[in-house]
């Protein structure tokens, strides 16, 4: 049999014919397998989710084809505890079903911070700006004896707080500041003779 009458062969053919076919449907498989995995043509608008309930949002999303995935935690004192504080992607974006939105929760735990050393170690002033920069909210200050504006202790929560101990960041601190009215030493031992010298007339008097 000669080469030509070979190709002229009907199973020759056939077994062309059954190849291009296998072909063809393997690029079909292939070109519907890539549309379901990318969705081609599928699109969902991301709504805006931010100020609301960790479980409403996730309800929200799955009712659109989207997953809630929740990656960080924060704390906001303005917000309720458990809204979303951030998402991504951002409030209308487009995306295709069954992506991840991730979100970052405002949580219920207020942080804390170490107290640096302030009491007796700083002027008003200087207490003020390393604590409002440190994060710290600041109520008025509570005047004792001692040196005008010097800080000689600080409060949290109606107790005094010391160096290197944690306090809640949005817990107000009252500064203790001096008020300048403070005696020298000279006043203070002639505040105490009058006092003992009016205690000894009254006895001397009681014994007439």
């Amino acid at each position: 049999m000669t080469i030509k009458q070979k190709l002229l062969s009907p199973i020759v053919w056939g077994n062309l014919l059954a190849m291009l076919l296998v072909a063809l449907l393997l690029c079909l498989m292939l070109w519907k397998g890539m549309a379901n995995y990318t969705h081609h043509g599928e699109s969902i608008k991301v709504p805006q989710l931010i100020g609301l309930q960790e479980h409403d949002v996730t309800y929200r999303l799955s009712q659109l084809g989207l997953n809630a995935v929740v990656v960080d935690s924060a704390y906001n004192r303005s917000m309720a505890p458990g809204c979303i504080l951030e998402q991504v992607p951002a409030a209308g974006r487009q995306v295709k079903s069954d992506r991840n939105v991730y979100l970052t929760v405002n949580t219920d735990r207020m942080p804390t911070m170490a107290l640096p050393d302030l009491a007796d170690n700083s002027s008003l002033r200087e207490a003020q700006a390393k604590l409002t920069a440190m994060g710290f909210r600041l109520a008025p200050v509570e005047y004792v004896t001692g040196d005008k504006d010097w800080v000689y202790g600080i409060k949290s929560a109606g107790r005094n707080v010391y160096a290197g101990e944690r306090v809640p960041v949005d817990m107000p601190l009252v500064l203790q500041v001096g008020s300048g009215d403070n005696m020298s030493d000279t006043e203070e031992n002639d505040a105490e003779a009058a006092v003992s010298g009016h205690i000894d007339n009254i006895g001397i008097d009681d014994l007439e």
